[in-house]
């Protein structure tokens, strides 16, 4: 039987022969161990992958704002069409604006919808800097520039999961008469 105590040892079956082989106790211990261990993470993983992207956004949007980011050329030459002396800053407040609403964890549906927008824009410089974001133009070979982007790859599907983890689905008011096994 599965968990059976043997000897102050737990007998678990093998894998494949039917037998049971036997845990010392210094295993059980250990299993207690990361049993207690995976339950704190789930209890603090997805607040901290929240803050993480929350200082991120606002470290990021920051130093656009305050001019000393080392991306504002990049980030000029990926949007020509407007004029760098406001797109930096305004891309910089934006940024921090994500930031801090992360942080703060409100309205984190929408946060997390506009982060992941703001975030899928970025690959447009893939397409109007090819020769700054790949190397000799193989897209397989990614400069820094290039590696810079790809990265929000995590970063959108840390939205996605704290979208997903965060927002709670309201149950729609379903009528007295409809509601499953009141007939």
């Amino acid at each position: 039987m599965p968990g059976e105590i043997v000897d102050n040892a737990i007998a678990v079956p093998a894998a494949a022969s039917g037998s049971h082989r036997v845990l010392p106790a210094a295993v059980r211990k250990f299993q207690a161990l990361e049993v207690r261990a995976i339950d704190e993470l789930r209890r603090i993983s997805l607040p901290l992958l929240r803050w993480a992207v929350g200082i991120v956004f606002v470290w990021f949007g920051a130093l656009k704002l305050v001019g000393s980011t080392p991306v504002a050329d990049f980030v000029a030459h990926t949007l020509p069409w407007f004029n760098r002396a406001w797109l930096i800053p305004a891309l910089g407040l934006f940024e921090v604006a994500i930031g801090v609403a992360m942080i703060v964890g409100r309205f984190l549906t929408v946060v997390c919808a506009v982060m992941v927008a703001h975030l899928a824009g970025t690959f447009l410089s893939l397409v109007m800097q090819p020769e700054v974001t790949f190397q000799h133009g193989n897209p397989l070979m990614l400069t820094a520039e290039g590696e810079f982007v790809m990265k929000n790859l995590v970063l959108i599907a840390a939205g996605l999961v704290i979208a997903a983890r965060f927002t709670r689905p309201r149950r729609a008011a379903i009528p007295a008469s409809r509601r499953p096994g009141e007939d």
